[in-house]
């Protein structure tokens, strides 16, 4: 072995032992939260000695907080509010976006400008007009009233407009010819072609809405019309704090993702990639 491919095979150790620490930093809270499920109160607060492991594994807890909470109707609002969400934002998103990047029209500039500025302030700045709005619709406590502010996504205007941006106008010019109009030409032609920008799209609205927790609380305070994450922050501001069952809440909530990305694992690291690629 030379040098060079000696340098080289200790660079590529180097790489392999930080992505591992990495990987174990990023994996030990969800290992503690597991471990503190299947443990005592007793030993979940108890700091000396400290406890990593249970010394009985207390599945209890489990049985416990399921007769609790009605995880039936949380999970059901939850992903009611996950796949309305998708919907609403993927649609309308890919259609602003496609106007942002292929059509002309009057104050096209300030009406993209518009959509960067709500991508760069905080949108907490936006939940008292929002919630106003909800209660004059009278739609507080519903599924409706979780979807109301992602109906549309300035990030996912942004995100697919540079997508569509990337397209070759000849395309288009191609469909015109054939006497396509301009809806035809969106739907039958020029989404297919952003088949990953949507892919993307729809992790990223998946993920941000399941950890949504503020506007979940705010505008759905039926414990049985509130989501998982809102139910979480319940039981941890609770009086009395029982810390294994509340290790035991969050595994059963986390479970039905684990699922969905073991099963849709390859879309969700391409639509991450090509995300990636493009902004």
């Amino acid at each position: 072995m030379n040098k060079k491919t000696k340098k080289i095979g200790e660079g590529h150790l180097a790489v392999y032992i930080i992505l591992i620490l990495g990987m174990v930093i990023m994996l030990l809270p969800f290992i503690w939260m597991v471990l503190t499920s299947l443990k005592s109160q007793t030993e979940a607060t108890s700091m000396n000695p400290f406890h990593f492991f249970p010394t009985n594994l207390e599945f209890v807890n489990y049985s416990n907080v399921i007769k609790k909470n009605n995880f039936l109707a949380l999970y059901w609002n939850t992903f009611s509010f996950i796949a309305l969400r998708l919907f609403f934002s993927v649609t309308f998103s890919a259609m602003a976006a496609y106007a942002f990047a292929r059509l002309e029209f009057p104050g096209k500039k300030l009406g993209f400008s518009l959509v960067l500025f709500q991508m760069m302030v905080p949108p907490q700045i936006f939940t008292i007009p929002q919630y106003l709005m909800v209660d004059r619709l009278q739609i507080r406590n519903t599924v409706l009233a979780l979807v109301f502010p992602g109906v549309v996504s300035a990030f996912g205007t942004f995100l697919l407009r540079q997508f569509f941006m990337g397209l070759p106008k000849e395309l288009e010019e191609s469909a015109k010819l054939d006497g396509c109009s301009v809806g035809r030409t969106f739907f039958s032609i020029m989404l297919p072609l952003v088949k990953s920008g949507l892919v993307a799209l729809g992790i990223f609205t998946a993920l941000f809405a399941f950890k949504d927790l503020m506007w979940s609380m705010i505008v759905n305070t039926d414990l049985n019309k509130t989501t998982l994450s809102a139910a979480l922050a319940r039981l941890a501001n609770a009086n009395t704090v029982n810390y294994p069952e509340l290790m035991a809440a969050a595994v059963i909530s986390i479970i039905p993702m684990i699922v969905l990305y073991f099963i849709f694992q390859k879309q969700f690291i391409e639509g991450i990639a090509t995300s990636g690629s493009k902004l």
